[in-house]
């Protein structure tokens, strides 16, 4: 389905050549060609979306998969995406469908009212844009959103934050929670791991957590390249200094995929020794991801420091607080429990 672009999201430049205004990329688009997410593409003048009603991936996962772990534990969600990306990373772990355009792939024909029933046939109580990056079917993600939150439905973007800040304030009344990935704290490193930059992503997170979207971090560890705990320990300092000391923070395990295949995974003491930064750095919720051993994947209170959301890999164990109470000593754990 070619989906035409409100014109807010798009500009005329010179001709029949516009602007991309959804994302810090900001292609421009000549007539015939698309933008570097591969879903935007200019016909006769106009910004036509290409990712609208037609996900390749539809799923029901544990909400602790994406990973959301502060978030309706326990429960499930419905996970959709269509094929695109507005970022190259190399280590991209779902590259055959993120680096593609949705032309090119199989696809089903969803659209946002069926979403919407499909999660509440399911007995879903959320639905997550997913997989690949929700910001390139933006207008399909805004539709879904609107729609299931009249069906009383909470929804999740998993994203890599890169996205300008007037479509993510028009999306954001619609959204309850987003996992962002962070994947560095060095500009240069940003620009040659992902494409793109790192200070968007910044004023994502700065956006999301002024507006009270509860919010997850993805941090992946990948040997030679992300693992400088100088650098690591610096991104921690902002984040306690910014406000998010709450915010959990997963910090990944890599495995080679995608064009850094040569490169071996990430040893387990780098991943221990980071969450030791983290902790030092003031941060309250921290946890190992992609690792065998769940036995730092529970919740402590950060009261008592007793276990008040214990997990066996992506299945809730037990839980323990009370309207986001903990049920020891009273005090408050943040969250959407």
């Amino acid at each position: 389905m070619f989906y035409r672009v409100e014109t807010n999201l798009w500009t005329v430049v010179k001709g029949n050549t516009v602007k991309c205004l959804l994302c810090p990329h900001e292609c421009l688009v000549r007539e015939g060609e698309t933008g570097l997410c591969r879903t935007r593409t200019n016909r006769e003048g106009v910004l036509y979306s290409v990712a609208y009603g037609n996900p390749c991936s539809v799923a029901v996962d544990p909400v602790e998969k994406k990973p959301l772990y502060h978030f309706l534990p326990g429960t499930e969600i419905l996970s959709l995406a269509t094929a695109g990306c507005n970022l190259h990373c190399l280590n991209c772990q779902n590259w055959p469908i993120s680096q593609v355009s949705p032309l090119s792939l199989q696809s089903y024909d969803m659209l946002p009212r069926q979403v919407a029933e499909m999660a509440v046939s399911c007995h879903v109580p959320s639905i997550a844009f997913t997989y690949t990056e929700p910001t390139v079917f933006y207008e399909y993600m805004f539709d879904s959103a609107v729609l299931a939150r009249e069906k009383g439905l909470k929804t999740v973007a998993v994203s890599n934050g890169y996205i300008n800040l007037e479509p993510l304030a028009a999306l954001i009344p619609y959204l309850d929670a987003a996992n962002i990935d962070l994947k560095c704290f060095d500009d240069k490193l940003y620009r040659r791991l992902t494409g793109g930059r790192l200070q968007p992503v910044l004023d994502s997170l700065l956006a999301l957590l002024g507006a009270g979207v509860w919010i997850e971090i993805t941090h992946l560890v990948i040997p030679g390249v992300t693992d400088d705990p100088v650098q690591f320990e610096s991104m921690c300092r902002w984040l306690a200094e910014n406000g998010f000391e709450a915010v959990p923070l997963h910090i990944s395990r890599f495995f080679p995929c995608y064009k850094l295949q040569d490169l071996d995974h990430t040893p387990l003491e780098s991943i221990t020794r980071a969450r030791d930064i983290a902790l030092g750095c003031g941060l309250k919720f921290v946890y190992p991801g992609n690792v065998s051993s769940d036995k730092e994947n529970h919740t402590r209170c950060p009261g008592c420091g007793r276990v008040v959301v214990e997990r066996d890999h992506y299945t809730l164990a037990g839980l323990h607080l009370t309207k986001g109470s903990c049920n020891y000593c009273g005090a408050t754990v943040q969250g959407l429990w």
